[in-house]
C-alpha cells in the first residue's frame, strides 16, 4: 500500500530540486546578461547653465554607468548643481565647441559615449531605447531625433524636426568634427555601421525671444571667423539673397506657417541669422583686404 506522507514528501523534494534549477539558470542567465551589458559614459559640456543642467543629469541616471560634466569656469549655480547629483565635475577652459567635446570623451570611463549639450534631456522611449541597446549593442552608432521646445512650444516644421542627431556611439570609431560652432561627430567609416533608434532628445533652446538673438549673436560671431580662417568668401547679392531664400526655405517649404506665431518668428530670426553671419564674414574680408 503507498504511503501518502511518503509520496508527499518525494513531492516536495523533486518540486525544490525544480525550483532549484529554475533559480540557478536564472542567475545564469542574470550573470551573463551583465557580463555581455555595455557601459555606457554620458559627457556633456556646460558654461552657466544653473537652468538646464539638473533636467539633464535626471534624465539619463537611470541608464549612465558614468557621468561626467566638462565645464568652462560657470559663474551660476552649475558646479554647486552638478556635484550634488553626484556627477564627476571637471574644469576646462573653453576652446571651442568642437574641441571641448572632444576634450569631454577622454575622461570618459567608458568606450561607449552618450553625448549631450546641458539644454537637452531624453524622454522616457529614448531612455528605453538606449537600455535595451546596453543588452544587445550591434552598431557602431546610433541616431536619435531631437524635439525643439522653443519659449514654451514644441515645435514640429521650420526644418527643426526631426533633427537627427548622432550622439551615441562608440568612441574608438570616430570623433568630434564639423565648423564651430556647428559640432558633428563623425564615424571614422562614415555611417556603414549605424541605425537610426526610437525617441527624442528634448530640446530647450530658448525661454524668449532675447536668448535666441544673443545666441544668434554669439554664434555667428563663431561662424563668420570659422568660415573666414577656412578661406570662405562672400559678396553682396549673398548678403542680401541668403535670408530671403533661407525664410521662405523655412517658413513655407519646411513648413514652418504650420507652428504658428512661433514658426513665423524663428524663420524671420533664422533669415537674420543668414544675413548676420554674411555680414561678420564680409566685414572681416573688407578688413582684411584693407590692410594688405
Amino acid at each position: 500500500m503507498i504511503n501518502p506522507v511518503r509520496v508527499k514528501t518525494l513531492t516536495g523534494f523533486f518540486y525544490k530540486m525544480k525550483s532549484g534549477e529554475l533559480i540557478f539558470q536564472a542567475f545564469v542567465t542574470f550573470a551573463s546578461e551583465q557580463n555581455t551589458m555595455v557601459s555606457i559614459s554620458v559627457v556633456i559640456i556646460t558654461f552657466n547653465e544653473e537652468r538646464n543642467i539638473a533636467r539633464c543629469i535626471k534624465s539619463v541616471q537611470g541608464i549612465a554607468d558614468d557621468i561626467v560634466v566638462v565645464d568652462s569656469f560657470s559663474t551660476d549655480r552649475t558646479a554647486e548643481i552638478c556635484k550634488s547629483l553626484g556627477v564627476r565635475f571637471i574644469k576646462h577652459k573653453f576652446e571651442g565647441h568642437i574641441e571641448q567635446k572632444n576634450l569631454a570623451i577622454t575622461h570618459a570611463q567608458f568606450p561607449h559615449i552618450l553625448s549631450l549639450d546641458a539644454d537637452e534631456a531624453l524622454d522616457e522611449t529614448l531612455q528605453k531605447s538606449i537600455a535595451e541597446i546596453k543588452k544587445t549593442w550591434t552598431h557602431d552608432g546610433y541616431y536619435m531625433n531631437r524635439l525643439t521646445n522653443y519659449c514654451g512650444k514644441w515645435i514640429y516644421h521650420c526644418g527643426w524636426y526631426p533633427d537627427t542627431k548622432l550622439r551615441l556611439w562608440d568612441s574608438r570609431k570616430g570623433k568630434w568634427g564639423g565648423v564651430n560652432p556647428h559640432d558633428k561627430y563623425e564615424m571614422t567609416e562614415g555611417d556603414v555601421n549605424t541605425r537610426h533608434i526610437k525617441g527624442d532628445i528634448l530640446h530647450y533652446s530658448y525661454y524668449s525671444i532675447d536668448d535666441h538673438y544673443k545666441q544668434v549673436s554669439y554664434f555667428t560671431d563663431i561662424l563668420a571667423k570659422s568660415q573666414f580662417e577656412k578661406g570662405k568668401r562672400t559678396n553682396i547679392v549673398t548678403l542680401y539673397m541668403s535670408p530671403v531664400v533661407k525664410f521662405n526655405r523655412d517658413y513655407f517649404l519646411k513648413l514652418g506657417i504650420l507652428d504658428g506665431v512661433s514658426g513665423f518668428t524663428i524663420s524671420r530670426i533664422s533669415a537674420y541669422a543668414t544675413w548676420l553671419k554674411y555680414s561678420k564674414l564680409r566685414q572681416l574680408q573688407l578688413a582684411k583686404n584693407k590692410n594688405r
